[in-house]
């Protein structure tokens, strides 16, 4: 189809008075309108959607509710957003084809006139509409336009199908520092449109009563056809002849049936006017298994692996993923790592933002200055707000990663208060930390991260000799408590920490050594002895203990340490990394301490089952630097098969990812790690009403878990009831998400159990199944307990 193609003219002078060369940040957003229920879910199918600014990047503009405040220079501050009017224009280049043209921004749309009836539609035309299907909510963010040397910059950008308010917001500055912002608007809209209502999601087997709105703008009754039509579902009506007052609406229901996993689409046709397809994502209503393989490609790889038995219809995938070793693993966290949360995560999002460029032009790549920019930026905000009044630990986190961006004079300087702050903490026996109820092992591992924090400030001669002070102290603890080191991690924090030599390093060097195991790939592990924990009390990962174990090892050239990097590349997932903010902080300093060497180009890479190929890809020279992902269905996977990866030519620095999952029927759940939830829904559900889900939770005294409270399609979590639960300390943060909502409880006492209300709105009635409700241990997603779900009757 063709979209409307609309130029954005803006004059950064008119923000700023006085200026001759400008830099935009530009957005465009949907302004919901509250008179559109339809608003309420739609634009969720399945489409991609941009990303909003930043909150970070808005605070920096406070006050800007329509009227800029930061104008600097003559012109700026309130000026702007009258300026702002005047300058914008929105020129709409529409094909006769395509629908009615955007009004200019601040100049009000004028009410369309009803066509004269012909062929017998009044408001229709003889040719059938061109069919809306792009639903994007931001369609247009441009955080960097640069203008000329009047101030003028044009961005050329395409009108998407969604009927709405479209709002602009551009910030700007110019080279001198000035700052102020403005907002405008302008209007998509259609003499008379169709407006089925969809959810983002349905689970296989539901059936949904979707609400079809025609609305009718113009000051004539409008006299028509609406049809409608399913792809992969059942509709329990095809529509009819129907009649709309002069600038009213009318609601039509229809029942969707989605018997099967896969994408559904839904179409609606209003005469000759307008027509409108939406797609719905349905996933299996079944308990997902999976299983994984992963390892190095220095040859092929035969392995023997059980598929989920009884899977089913249509739930068997199979995806290969594809590391070109360490370049293409820095490529995926930057982009992953600023949607993680917390005081770990937020610091080595820091740490990597620092260290990107140089990583990425050592590996061969060039550097996106601009994006690594605004993610260190971002990053730094973060960063900044947990360092206002950090204790120790958070200290130790933060300090490393400030001080790798040398050119940031504020988070030089804040790295090195946090450095000075840890370097006070150290106790005279040489060791930091520690609190009441610590086990040595703890107390060492925890010293371990304090010398390193501290040995990373050593810009000046009083931060060196500070960080030469420090690592004498600490070494001197290692040496009097070496006998007490009975685990092959805290031996290997040691190491890694730079604070012991001689005959003490390579004591340790062979407890690491001893904690060593093989795998069946070939790679090799470091297991984690029991009641073994991190500084922060939890159980490292097997994947953090392995990358400690590399960073210990590197010098040793008789250690394993190119086996403990294979198990590392085959242990990365793009959704979390190797784990929380802790294990990537380790993680990534080992990988890309051991694959450093570039990848030859244009490498295929192959997947077959028991022979036959399944499915293959091409590493070619300018992808070298992403992530090779390749997923096929694998029907008939279930059961014992043999699987072969290989890569043509073999190369060492190649790693891989091996994942077969299906969805299985649901059956009685086994207690797993003392983990129990129970979620209990009210007996009668209605559409907008509010509904109590009580949550009650018991885990392992100490232990920090997640809940995640999984919903139908259509139920949305009512905020309040959430902060009300962090107020009262219950939960530590919550997130919400399309189909579920995540609870961070805080630790519980021995014996205590959870018990909280979370309330959620119905705004779709039919028989609706939710996904399983999940419950897991902070910091480790691999120790979880999945419960069956349930089905919602909303009326």
């Amino acid at each position: 189809m063709k979209t409307s193609t609309v130029v954005v003219v803006l004059l950064a002078g008119a923000l700023i008075g006085a200026l001759v060369t400008g830099i935009l940040a530009v957005a465009v957003m949907s302004l919901r309108s509250s008179s559109r229920p339809s608003d309420a879910l739609a634009g969720s199918a399945g489409e991609p959607m941009m990303a909003a600014p930043p909150a970070e990047m808005a605070e920096n503009f406070a006050g800007l509710g329509g009227v800029a405040t930061h104008g600097a220079g003559p012109g700026g501050g309130g000026r702007a957003k009258g300026e702002m009017k005047k300058m914008m224009n929105f020129a709409a280049k529409a094909d006769q084809a395509d629908r009615a043209p955007m009004a200019p921004a601040a100049v009000a749309a004028p009410k369309p006139k009803a066509p004269a009836a012909e062929g017998g539609e009044r408001g229709g035309s003889a040719e059938g509409a061109p069919t809306r299907a792009w639903f994007p909510e931001t369609f247009l963010f441009e955080p960097l336009v640069v203008t000329d040397a009047s101030g003028l910059a044009n961005v050329p950008v395409k009108v998407p199908d969604r009927l709405t308010s479209w709002r602009v917001l551009a910030l700007a500055h110019s080279r001198e520092g000035a700052q102020a912002g403005a907002v405008a608007s302008f209007l998509g809209t259609l003499p008379a449109y169709v407006d089925p209502v969809v959810p983002a999601f349905l689970m296989a087997g539901d059936e949904v009563r979707l609400p079809v709105q025609v609305v009718n703008t113009t000051d004539r009754e409008l006299s028509t056809s609406l049809t409608l039509s399913a792809t992969f579902a059942t509709l329990s009506s095809a529509g009819g002849a129907l009649k709309v007052p002069a600038e009213g609406n009318q609601v039509q229901y229809v029942t969707l049936k989605a018997p099967r996993a896969g994408t559904v689409g839904v179409k609606a046709v209003l005469g000759g006017t307008d027509a409108i397809e939406r797609t719905i994502d349905v996933k299996p209503s079944g308990m997902l298994q999976t299983v994984s393989a992963g390892g190095t490609l220095a040859s092929p790889r035969t392995l023997e692996l059980e598929g989920p038995l009884q899977p089913l219809d249509g739930s068997e995938k199979v995806r290969l993923m594809v590391f070109p070793g360490a370049l293409s693993l820095v490529r995926a966290e930057l982009s992953a790592a600023p949607g993680r949360g917390g005081v770990a995560e937020d610091a080595y999002t820091l740490l990597l933002a620092g260290r990107a460029a140089g990583l990425l032009t050592a590996l061969g790549a060039t550097p996106d200055a601009a994006a690594i920019r605004d993610l260190g930026v971002l990053a730094g905000q973060r960063a900044i707000r947990h360092a206002r009044s950090p204790d120790v630990p958070s200290a130790v986190l933060l300090a490393e990663a400030a001080l790798q961006h040398e050119h940031n004079p504020v988070l030089t300087r804040l790295g090195e208060r946090l450095a000075a702050q840890v370097a006070g903490a150290q106790r005279p026996d040489g060791t930091c930390q520690g609190a009441d109820g610590w086990t040595l092992q703890r107390l060492l591992v925890t010293t371990s991260e304090c010398v390193r924090a501290v040995r990373s400030s050593q810009g000046t001669s009083p931060s060196k000799a500070r960080a030469a002070q420090v690592t004498i102290k600490a070494s001197g603890a290692f040496e009097r408590n070496l006998a007490r080191i009975g685990d092959g991690y805290t031996a290997a924090a040691a190491l890694a920490s730079g604070a012991v030599s001689g005959s003490v390093k390579d004591a340790l060097r062979l407890k690491v050594l001893a904690d060593v195991e093989s795998r069946p790939d070939g790679s090799k592990v470091l297991t984690v002895q029991k009641g073994v924990v991190r500084p922060d009390g939890l159980p490292p990962s097997v994947m953090e203990a392995t990358a400690l174990a590399v960073l210990a090892l590197l010098d040793d050239p008789q250690a394993p340490t190119a086996d403990l990097g294979t198990a590392l590349l085959g242990g990365y997932s793009p959704a979390w990394g190797w784990g929380d903010g802790r294990a990537n902080l380790v993680a990534l300093r080992a990988v890309t301490a051991m694959f450093k060497e570039k990848v030859p180009a244009d490498v295929r890479i192959v997947l077959e089952r028991d022979g036959q190929g399944v499915v293959s890809g091409t590493l070619d020279a300018a992808a070298l630097q992403d992530v090779l992902s390749l997923q096929a269905d694998a029907a008939g996977s279930a059961g014992h098969h043999t699987w072969t990866v290989r890569s043509e030519p073999a190369v060492a620095g190649l790693g891989y990812s091996l994942t077969l999952q299906a969805h299985v029927p649901w059956k009685e759940d086994e207690a797993s790690a003392g983990l129990e939830l129970t979620v209990s829904t009210p007996p009668a559900l209605a559409v907008g009403a509010e509904a109590a889900l009580v949550v009650s939770a018991s885990a392992p005294a100490g232990e920090q878990t997640v809940v995640r409270l999984a919903l139908p399609a259509g139920a949305q979590p009512d905020r309040p009831s959430l902060d009300a639960l962090v107020s009262a300390g219950q939960v530590t943060r919550f997130e919400t998400e399309d189909g579920a909502v995540v609870l961070h409880l805080a630790a519980l006492g021995s014996g205590a159990t959870f018990t909280g209300t979370v309330k959620v709105v119905p705004t779709l009635a039919g028989s609706l199944h939710a996904s399983a409700n999940t419950m897991s241990l902070e910091g480790q997603p691999q120790v979880v307990r999945a419960f069956a779900p349930r089905l919602w009757q909303v009326k």
